[in-house]
């Protein structure tokens, strides 16, 4: 397992992610990898493990490192680690003097969506956006134009994924990597769960790549009680093989949420969310009978709909808890 520390106000997470390849050839380049302009290649320490650096001057000339190759009409994300001159917060966007350096996809400047605080004085920065129909394919990275500040800064950790988000940091060094998608599954069995009635509780914090994100209590591959979040809101099912119930309408907090179903078979069911009871279930509840929720699993039922974002802390009562 791989434990998440970015969030230092809390407890760790474990981190589980889908599958992405990261397209830059070099992701800590000592040597050019496509155009490039005004840029030397340093040695630099990090003080979160690398050791080298591409280092971009001030604004007397335009400067650039390029890399990696796109597809056409494409949704990609760009990413790298950045360190300012000055250890100021980096400055992203177009071309005006209170910008510090633009980011760019097939050759477009692209709006930045992310610059997340690495500590240490490093920012890691990112951009996602949907590729022209006619990109310069090779044209990906950091460009500093001469109406943008004076700043220089130091880049590292180049990474270009076919995603809607920037996943960790996956190293290359002469050709593109793969990262394979994780799983956490088969955690209890028949004597563990109690079909009948219960609670499953989670924090959770899911990233929005626009499918569910499920972890779930099932039979592996027709019955199910799942909790989970898409786009934004929080989702659960109850499924016996009949009746089919779900529910995604609770608007989830930014970072981490804690999230529970709690069902009665046949009888009641109701989501909460950060303390408040957000939905009951009305109507025929699903009936699940001794040995029909067998196991613990990242997904549904049918292992589809991974939860791909941070978990940190997952439970299984075998009773339904009262409100309070």
């Amino acid at each position: 397992p791989r434990i998440d520390y970015s969030d230092s106000s809390t407890e760790p997470s474990l981190l589980l992610e889908p599958q992405s390849t990261n397209l830059y050839l070099y992701s800590e380049p000592t040597t050019n990898e496509g155009a490039t302009s005004g840029v030397t290649y340093e040695s630099f320490n990090w003080a979160i493990g690398f050791t080298n650096c591409v280092k971009y001057g001030d604004n007397s000339a335009v400067r650039y490192r390029y890399g990696g190759t796109i597809s056409a009409s494409t949704e990609h994300t760009l990413s790298a680690f950045v360190i300012m001159d000055d250890l100021s917060e980096p400055k992203i966007g177009g071309y005006a003097s209170d910008k510090d350096f633009s980011l760019v996809l097939g050759g477009s400047v692209v709006n930045p969506n992310s610059s997340v605080n690495m500590g240490n004085n490093i920012w890691r920065v990112s951009s996602t956006a949907i590729t022209s129909a006619s990109p310069n394919v090779g044209n990906n990275g950091i460009i500093k134009y001469t109406a943008q500040s004076n700043k220089g800064f130091r880049v590292v950790g180049y990474q270009l994924e076919q995603n809607s988000y920037a996943t960790s940091y996956i190293p290359t060094s002469g050709s593109t990597a793969t990262r394979l998608g994780e799983t956490a599954n088969n955690a209890g069995g028949a004597g563990v769960f109690n079909s009948e009635e219960g609670v499953l509780y989670a924090e959770i914090s899911a990233f929005d790549n626009g499918y569910y994100n499920f972890w779930s209590l099932s039979d592996l591959s027709n019955k199910e009680i799942a909790l989970g979040v898409k786009d934004g809101l929080l989702a659960s099912t109850l499924y016996d093989g009949t009746t089919f119930l779900i529910n995604n309408s609770a608007p989830l907090l930014d970072g981490n949420n804690k999230a529970a179903i709690k069902w009665v078979s046949g009888t009641s069911a109701d989501v909460w969310l950060n303390g408040l009871k957000v939905y009951t279930y009305t109507g025929t509840i699903p009936t699940f009978v001794a040995n029909d929720l067998i196991t613990l699993r990242q997904g549904d039922r049918q292992g589809n709909f991974h939860f791909y974002g941070k978990t940190k802390n997952i439970q299984v009562f075998n009773y339904a808890l009262t409100d309070e």
